[in-house]
């Protein structure tokens, strides 16, 4: 028996209504404003001065306890500009969340997932130019125990492009005062699909690894954590030589109270080369001081100032930074 094409559409359209039944309608909107004032002439690690705002509204469904779609974009503006916006990237992707796992799979933000990774390894210049990764993102966490395991995919293969992207890992165990934490990252940096002669592929990457004490439950101070651990890079140029593997020794000290905090962070050993990481650690001995304040001005807004002093090569260069969060919240059950 045959059926006309508008009986078939009621059909389609009786049996989405009914799946949406126990459903919520979600929304979020994210506003991010920074301005990040890099003092770097004396070192020549070019300075410059990050000034702008970051819109970031999403839409979705939460389609029971499981499962999730949004879908929506963020856009930036950099102040100075006579563009509107300079730069929009859609936001697109499936979340899987039950129990101890979650997994995502689109273009979804960084923020939260990926942005505890030490600067060493990824720059946190990222947050301000590529709030978003492309690809997948799959996260066990329990009490003790975190490891996550991604891929972003940054430039699709054309026939003047470069296919290229970022693959990770990184996780922490901590059981109690004492934790391990380790966070890797590689750059496979392939050829356009139009051959160029004596062009080769790149890989690079990096690894931190750390061991450390957390006292913050055992002093009246609300964070206190010391640690030491080891940087190695990986670099190769394929055809033409082996792996180059510098490596180094990474102390950190963190203490805040009141919002009133003091970051240290020193590196000594061989000078890196890390595409998507700081550049400082190109030099042997690197030292960061960081002098942070954090005002929480309402329930949904966090403000962070911090001040920062790079020692290294013999001088000091120095920076200030202030990033102010806004994020709402909101879903609606359909019935």
């Amino acid at each position: 028996m045959r059926i006309k094409i508008h009986h078939f559409i009621t059909l389609i359209l009786l049996i989405a209504t009914n799946s949406l039944h126990a459903q919520n309608v979600e929304g979020s909107l994210g506003l991010h404003t920074f301005a990040d004032n890099r003092e770097y002439g004396k070192s020549k690690r070019y300075p410059q001065t990050i000034f702008g705002v970051r819109l970031s509204p999403e839409l979705g469904l939460l389609l029971d306890s499981t499962h999730r779609i949004r879908v929506g974009f963020n856009a930036l503006h950099e102040f100075g500009s006579s563009k509107f916006t300079d730069h929009i990237d859609p936001v697109v992707y499936y979340q899987y969340q039950k129990k101890d796992w979650d997994f995502y799979m689109g273009a979804f933000p960084r923020f939260k997932l990926l942005s505890d990774y030490p600067r060493a390894v990824l720059t946190d210049t990222l947050n301000y130019y590529r709030p978003n990764v492309e690809g997948m993102l799959v996260k066990y966490e329990n009490s003790h125990f975190k490891q996550t395991l991604w891929i972003d995919w940054t430039s699709r293969q054309t026939a003047t492009a470069r296919e290229n992207f970022l693959f990770g890992l990184s996780g922490s165990y901590k059981p109690g005062i004492f934790f391990l934490s380790h966070y890797a990252m590689m750059l496979h940096n392939a050829g356009p699909a139009v051959s160029i002669e004596g062009d080769h592929i790149e890989d690079n990457g990096a690894l931190a690894v750390k061991a450390g004490l957390d006292l913050s439950k055992k002093t009246f101070l609300d964070s206190l954590t010391l640690n030491v651990g080891g940087l190695m890079s990986f670099e190769r140029v394929r055809t033409i030589g082996g792996w180059q593997t510098p490596k180094g020794l990474l102390l950190e000290f963190h203490v805040e109270y009141k919002g009133f905090g003091i970051i240290n962070s020193y590196y000594n050993g061989e000078g890196h080369h890390i595409r998507f990481g700081d550049r400082f650690y190109s030099s042997k001995v690197y030292n960061r001081t960081d002098l942070t304040w954090r005002p929480i001005l309402f329930k949904n807004i966090e403000g962070l100032l911090d001040l920062s002093f790079h020692f290294v090569d013999g001088v000091v260069d120095s920076q200030q930074a202030f990033g102010l969060r806004y994020n709402i919240m909101g879903s609606r059950k359909i019935k």
